[in-house]
């Protein structure tokens, strides 16, 4: 969990004397260490503007950017190289860094200097960015080495070698690795301004190629306030540069070692003396001419407007609903590359789907076969009878995920937080009454808060036992839920992509219940999805989420290992929310999330700044990377191969 500046200022535990600094490194550190007490023991360096200025100048001259090339920091920091090169009229900069702290501090930064940049957090093994670009990625203030294995520096390498451009430029500032072996200090300490000093020690690895490192940092008054453990891969010249050509780099350039300099004068660490390098991307293969190739076939399949729907108001598609579908047509119009057909009446779907010769189907029918959402994941096990690819979930992650109790269970198994709760069978006459109240019921297969409404909030054993009644002769014989009712703030974190390749939060949606009338309960039931006269409709709002950093991030981290766990595909959506102390706990996980451009996925989109169309391709494309549907012909030829 990242330590915000005012942790990190309080006195914290130290471990004392350790024999074995390697033992004490966390597998991931930079996870942690990148905050404000990093920008103060490192700050003689990394805050230092005539430092950022001569490695911004080492870089034009290494390089030969133009203020129109479209550049790429990967690993940015506070941002420093992008807003210099901004300050000197290079209008197309990003910078992409994994510290949310700095990100922040970055964006702050640019905005109150009037800069046009951009800066994004991200993990440099796997953040998005389109192919090819970029004109140059730059990776400054040794900033790579990071990770535990070699194997993670190379997917770095790969990555920013798919964002370059064919010929694009790739600048790399790194620790002399031969050098700091033998120049390292063991001991050092300095202090940091008039309240702090900072204490460090540092040792090789067992296998001597990483350089350990510990800091105990220390307040004149309150004590220690950091004892943390980092450590970089000690790259020589010859390593480097045979790791970069064998990954497809050309034109491999060693240029004039980068001396940091430093107000204090004391201990400059790895940034002592570095490397810069300079390489070429790969030149990409040419493509055919656009003409010369078809669009992707892509054939979308919703649910059936000819057949009753349990699910919505009045038992049938409405006005609302065809209106939906008519944004989404005209959101995928716009999408190059593609061209889509559509699917909706469920009696043929088997015939028209083997008929279709699509190349991928876009998999929109959360309404479920016939409609029937105890049927969602029929839909995608025919496709998988048929063998066509889809976008999405598969069935037995949609069967999980349909069952609320499993999903806890798997939740729980990963110590997730989740709410108290009782499971009362369909057939269960003497139901277990909770022991405290309030509490909520709902039913535990159930799709689109069906069951759910302003009276499933119960504040007594007979309250209850009525709604509990109410619900079987509604719904039948299905099994219910009774839960703790949580009363914090709920909140949806989207994931978009697939584990091992590219998994990235959208900014995490708030549901903003401050118009509802106080004496509703605070849930989103069934009216606020369906029914445009109830006050949950009117009156209920949704934000990006104004949120504890750390309690966001423990939300990214909860569904990340839910997404990969109940085998989710492409997108998903998982709901939380807290309790009266604060603490969130799972709500539900949905593997198919609603589509629709009202929905909670899209605005979670949109608060990143990307549109519905956009938000629908990258689900396509997230899709064709994992199924490796590179062109028509490929999936063709392997699907007549089977």
């Amino acid at each position: 969990m990242t330590r915000t500046p005012a942790t990190r200022n309080r006195p914290i535990g130290t471990l004392g004397p350790v024999a074995d600094l390697e033992s004490h490194l966390p597998a991931e550190w930079w996870r942690e260490l990148f905050d404000s007490v990093y920008l103060q023991t490192d700050g003689d360096v990394v805050e230092n503007a005539v430092n950022t200025r001569h490695e911004v100048d080492t870089l034009l001259q290494a390089a030969s950017l133009a203020p129109t090339d479209r550049i790429l920091d990967l690993c940015c920091g506070q941002g420093r190289h992008v807003m210099e090169l901004a300050s000197r009229g290079f209008g197309h900069v990003v910078g992409v860094d994994r510290s949310r702290y700095l990100i922040r501090l970055a964006r702050r930064r640019g905005r109150s200097q009037g800069l046009p940049v951009t800066f994004h957090d991200g993990d440099a093994r796997r953040f998005r960015v389109e192919e090819g670009g970029f004109d140059a990625v730059i990776m400054m203030g040794n900033s790579f080495g990071y990770f535990s294995s070699p194997k993670d520096d190379v997917k770095v390498l790969e990555r920013v070698k798919r964002a370059l451009r064919s010929g694009g430029t790739f600048a790399l500032d790194i620790t002399d690795g031969d050098w700091m072996r033998t120049h390292y200090e063991r001991r050092t300490w300095e202090w940091v301004d008039q309240q702090h000093f900072v204490c460090r020690e540092r040792s090789l690895s067992g296998d001597g190629d990483r350089l350990i490192s510990r800091e105990v940092v220390v307040h004149s008054e309150r004590g220690v306030i950091a004892d943390q453990f980092y450590a970089e891969r000690l790259y020589s010249r010859q390593r480097i540069v045979e790791l970069l050509e064998s990954l497809g780099f050309q034109t491999v350039r060693v240029h004039q070692s980068i001396e940091a300099q430093s107000d204090r004068g004391q201990d400059l660490g790895m940034m002592a003396n570095r490397l810069f390098i300079t390489a070429t991307a790969p030149r990409r293969p040419v493509r055919p001419a656009a003409a010369g190739r078809p669009p992707l076939a892509v054939t979308v399949v919703m649910g059936d407007p000819r057949m009753p729907d349990t699910v919505k108001l009045g038992g049938q598609f409405n006005a609302e609903d065809f209106a939906t579908v008519r944004r989404l047509k005209d959101a995928l119009a716009e999408l190059p590359g593609y061209s889509f057909s559509y699917l909706d009446n469920h009696a043929t779907l088997d015939t028209d789907l083997r008929a279709s010769r699509a190349d991928l189907v876009f998999n929109l029918c959360d309404e479920g076969f016939d409609n029937d959402a105890l049927k969602e994941l029929h839909v995608p096990a025919l496709l998988e009878m048929i063998g066509i690819p889809y976008t999405g979930a598969g069935p037995a992650s949609l069967a999980a995920c349909y069952d609320k109790a499993l999903v806890r269970a798997v939740a729980a198994a990963l110590d997730i937080p989740v709410p108290l709760e009782t499971f009362v069978r369909a057939d269960d006459q003497s139901a277990t009454i909770p022991g405290s109240f309030p509490a909520i019921l709902k039913p535990n297969q159930g799709d689109s808060s069906i069951g759910i409404t302003a009276n499933a909030v119960v504040s007594t054993p007979q309250e209850l036992v009525n709604y509990l009644t109410s619900m079987r002769n509604t719904l039948g014989a299905r099994p219910v839920l009774v839960q703790e009712y949580l009363t914090g703030a709920e909140y949806s974190v989207g994931l978009l992509g697939n584990p091992g390749q590219e998994l990235i939060p959208l900014p995490l949606l708030e549901v903003d219940f401050s118009g509802l009338d106080p004496a509703l309960p605070r849930i989103l039931g069934y009216e606020s999805k369906w029914d445009p006269k109830s006050p949950y409709w009117n009156d209920i709002r949704y934000k990006e989420a104004d949120i504890d950093p750390a309690v966001a991030r423990s939300m990214i981290e909860y569904s990340t290992l839910l997404f990969e766990r109940l085998a989710c595909h492409d997108y998903a959506r998982f709901d939380f929310r807290a309790d009266s102390d604060g603490n969130v706990k799972l709500l539900e996980v949905n593997p198919n999330p609603g589509w629709c451009w009202d929905g909670k996925f899209n605005l979670m989109a949109g608060f990143g700044g990307m549109s519905y169309s956009g938000l629908l391709q990258r689900i396509l494309e997230s899709a064709s990377q994992r199924l490796s549907t590179e062109t028509p012909d490929a999936r063709q030829a392997a699907r007549t191969a089977t």
